[in-house]
């Protein structure tokens, strides 16, 4: 599905959503016009997102795309002559549909199988873990237009060394699915025509575990990400007690002492 042309018509939808065994996949479908980020675009992944996190049937969500491209980016036409209440309003959604990933209670991986530059690169970053092909192309490319890439920057700039990002986001160069796992922006790297399998066999590896843990502790990982040793332990040690004293920890325990697969309550 992440490769083909497809067609469409402004009544289709700019997000399709479907649920199997335990993943919710929300895969981008303006492929014929790079799934840029039009405002139509963050509203559907805004309301995708928030739809899954809801579903007790979902546990891990995975984010793709139709067509060559991941995400190009920003409408640029749309953005020329804009008058400043409409652009204020579109990088006001643009940041709460970005935060929506990491505040998602589900963990979110992006299956990037081409072009992800700009708000693109943005979108993929903000994911939990990043699933690109060989043939998958990131960068900061704004500053080639004369936009400094500021929104872009804040989740690259928190998973990638800082003189990396620097690089990326000054010269607006791109880098390639090798180089971007080398930078620690993506997870995996695999052939084109592997990257949906590989991306659902994570996706259900993660999925087959105590969906409480996963969302207590992907809380608690962002929560003590960036603060001194004493503060994390805190957050650490509180989110520690909670998962073995609920019904999911104990049952955890008792499966892993009565060597039985554990029943999961969520």
């Amino acid at each position: 599905m992440t490769r083909e042309q497809h067609t469409h018509s402004e009544n289709d939808p700019a997000v399709l959503k479907a649920i199997s065994n335990g993943i919710g996949t929300l895969t981008m479908n303006r492929g014929q016009r790079m799934n840029l980020m039009t405002l139509e675009m963050i509203e559907a992944l805004e309301e995708g997102l928030r739809t899954f996190g809801e579903d007790p049937a979902v546990n891990v969500i995975v984010l793709a795309s139709t067509g060559r491209a991941f995400c190009a980016g920003h409408d640029m036409k749309s953005m020329l002559g804009g008058k400043p209440d409409e652009v204020q309003a579109l990088f006001d959604r643009c940041v709460v549909m970005m935060e929506s990933i990491r505040l998602n209670p589900k963990p979110v991986i992006a299956q990037v199988q081409g072009v992800a530059v700009a708000a693109g690169c943005q979108l993929a970053t903000s994911c939990d873990l990043v699933m690109a092909s060989s043939e998958a192309v990131f960068g900061t490319t704004g500053i080639r237009s004369g936009l400094f890439c500021s929104t872009p920057m804040v989740p690259l700039s928190r998973v990638v060394p800082e003189k990396k990002a620097l690089e990326l986001l000054l010269t607006g160069e791109t880098i390639t699915a090798e180089e971007a796992l080398a930078a620690g922006m993506v997870n995996h790297v695999v052939p084109v025509d592997q990257l949906e399998a590989e991306t659902t066999g994570l996706a259900a590896k993660i999925a087959a575990h105590s969906p409480y843990a996963l969302r207590l502790g992907k809380e608690a990982f962002y929560r003590q990400l960036h603060l001194d040793f004493p503060e994390a332990y805190q957050i650490g040690k509180s989110a520690m007690v909670k998962n073995v004293l609920a019904e999911d920890g104990q049952e955890g325990i008792a499966s892993f002492v009565e060597k039985r697969p554990p029943n999961w309550k969520g």
